[in-house]
């Protein structure tokens, strides 16, 4: 973990956020921000900056699946819901710590952006 990193820090529970689940692998919360009425940040419990540094393909599985739980907690799942991960700046990463938004609630259009 990363002593700096604002998603370390909810890790350890150091600042406050909504946990709506998580695991031995990642933490889920809500958005501070949510551009939709569901809108949860599923992130490892170990800390990899983005996509790109990923090593483990275990680590993308983990997550996702937790973002499923998530969905299916939320009472998403039928209406469709939708996971994105942003990676580096040009693509709206801003907290360099990977996570998986999990966005549903309303209706979502494409192309996203």
């Amino acid at each position: 973990m990363s002593s700096d990193c604002l998603f370390c820090r909810i890790i350890r529970r150091e600042i406050p956020a909504a946990i709506v689940a998580e695991d031995e692998h990642a933490v889920a919360f809500r958005d501070i921000g949510p551009q939709a009425p569901t809108h949860v940040l599923v992130v490892p419990r170990q800390h990899v900056s983005t996509l790109d540094a990923v090593e483990d393909p275990q680590l993308i599985g983990n997550l996702m699946l937790l973002a499923a739980q998530v969905a299916r907690a939320e009472g998403i799942v039928d209406a469709g819901y939708r996971t994105v991960i942003n990676t580096n700046s040009g693509a709206g990463q801003t907290v360099f710590h990977l996570h998986v938004h999990v966005l549903g609630g309303r209706r979502l259009s494409w192309p996203p952006g």
